[in-house]
């Protein structure tokens, strides 16, 4: 295809996230405006390795159904295509397979007949492990050289793709195309670079168009942006038509999830901003220019989740000044007394277990010491974490555990034994399973289409193809 546009491409991104809201006011100005494609992303890492693992969406299934009802209805009414990247919020089968049976059921609710291709990018592991005997596979950091034995304890393993699948179902004809795990950036610029725009007003725009309306600023709430791409650059605009696209909060998004704000890399290259210029041309709308893509070898990140142990959880509230103006001695002596008691009430029947405290409005987000001089907090809500080898073992490190993280005292400071305030009854809770990423690694790819399989539900003709 060759480089070069003779008009702009105008791209509709209408959330930040499938399931996250669409405004139907603000698909109805976007393609007043001229929109010739709505792109969305519809997942993350953000929320942990659970939704991979499981094969599950954070957003419930009415959030997403609802979503796409405003979207497909749109897209049929204009007569453009919809993209969605991540689908399910991981992109692996399960999740991408939930999405399908969503779409399918939209459309023959709406009455329409649309050509959906599924972009499955979930790897076996037979390939990985191939890829990785030849030398095709690297660490990020923090991580090591992978082996077979990581591969195998993963529940699931993902490859996030760039756009050239997209690319090529649009080329194929497809009306709704849902991706499995995508970079955010590649579900938004796909359209524009198999339209012939640039890579680097496309792959940046891409990037600002990831979260719609988090580079705006919002007067009132709204969901969505609007890109223009040239061949100069890109203008973005807020859908809702009170809100602000500014050099500031279009610049800013840079900076979102990325370390660098002046390099991003994507499968085959890297966008560096460095020489990029943000300018307001009108009161609402900022113009990007200078942005500059770097071809590099083809590579897609792989994401692998496990399943682990078990978790039981209990919550108290704590208002006693003693405990308050000591903290750090507090969450040491009740740390030290718990371990024993579960050694010694349950002893080596335990296994391989773990508690931790967490103690949420003290240092529980950042888990750092807290600096000399802080004052004491008014109160504070300690989580107590069991870990162990079963959900029952879990249960039964918590229910030994209550009575001293319900009554332990201070020595030499409590004249008569304290009593903490439980968030519930009974007060363990069980939570389950714990789940984690332990791939961080990218593989070499020869084409950017060999670790992604494409399958078609063509509604026109009223089966699967």
């Amino acid at each position: 295809m060759t480089r070069g546009l003779t008009e702009p491409v105008v791209i509709m991104v209408p959330n930040g996230s499938l399931g996250a809201g669409a405004n139907e006011e603000e698909m109805d100005y976007g393609i007043a405006r001229g929109a010739q494609v709505i792109a969305t992303d519809a997942g993350s890492t953000d929320s942990g390795a659970a939704y991979l693992a499981l094969g599950i969406s954070k957003n419930n299934r009415g959030a997403v159904k609802r979503d796409l009802t405003i979207m497909m209805k749109a897209a049929s009414k204009a007569g453009i295509p919809i993209v969605v990247g991540t689908s399910g919020q991981a992109g692996g089968d399960l999740n991408l397979e939930w999405t399908r049976d969503i779409a399918v059921e939209v459309a023959r609710e709406l009455g329409i007949r649309p050509k959906i291709a599924l972009l499955y990018s979930e790897q076996s592991k037979d390939t990985l492990k191939a890829k990785n005997a030849a030398g095709r596979i690297r660490p990020l950091a923090p991580m090591g050289p992978l082996d077979d034995a990581t591969i195998d304890s993963c529940e699931h393993i993902v490859a996030a793709m760039g756009p050239e699948p997209f690319m090529a179902a649009l080329e194929a004809g497809a009306d709704i195309i849902l991706g499995g795990r995508t970079t955010d950036t590649a579900a938004i610029c796909c359209y524009a670079l198999w339209k012939g725009a640039p890579p680097g007003p496309s792959w940046h725009a891409g990037k600002i168009g990831e979260c719609g309306g988090q580079a705006s600023i919002k007067e009132v709430d709204g969901r969505g942006i609007l890109i223009r791409i040239d061949n100069d650059g890109f203008e973005v605009e807020a859908l809702n038509a009170v809100n602000k696209c500014t050099p500031h909060s279009v610049s800013a998004h840079m900076l979102y999830e990325n370390s660098d704000p002046f390099s991003l890399t994507e499968p085959g290259g890297v966008l560096h901003t460095t020489d990029s210029r943000y300018e307001l041309v009108d009161p609402r709308i900022t113009r990007v220019t200078g942005s500059v893509w770097e071809e590099r070898p083809y590579t897609m990140k792989l994401e692998g989740a496990s399943a682990g142990q078990y978790q039981t959880v209990m919550l108290v509230g704590i208002q006693d000044p003693v405990v308050l103006n000591d903290l750090e001695t507090f969450e040491a002596n009740m740390t030290k007394h718990l371990y024993n008691r579960v050694r010694m009430t349950i002893g080596d029947a335990a296994g391989d277990f773990h508690i931790s405290l967490r103690l949420y409005g003290w240092n529980a987000v950042s888990g750092e010491k807290v600096p000399e001089g802080t004052p004491p907090p008014r109160e504070v809500g300690v989580l107590f974490v069991a870990t162990a080898d079963t959900q029952e073992m879990a249960n039964q490190i918590a229910k030994a555990c209550n009575p001293i993280f319900f009554h332990m005292y201070m020595p030499g400071h409590h004249g008569e034994m304290p009593s903490y305030g439980f968030a519930f009854s009974p007060a363990d809770i069980p939570r389950g399973q714990l789940y984690e990423f332990r791939l961080n690694h990218v593989v070499e790819c020869d084409d950017p289409m060999e670790l992604v399989r494409t399958e078609w539900v063509d509604l026109s003709v009223g089966e699967a193809a």
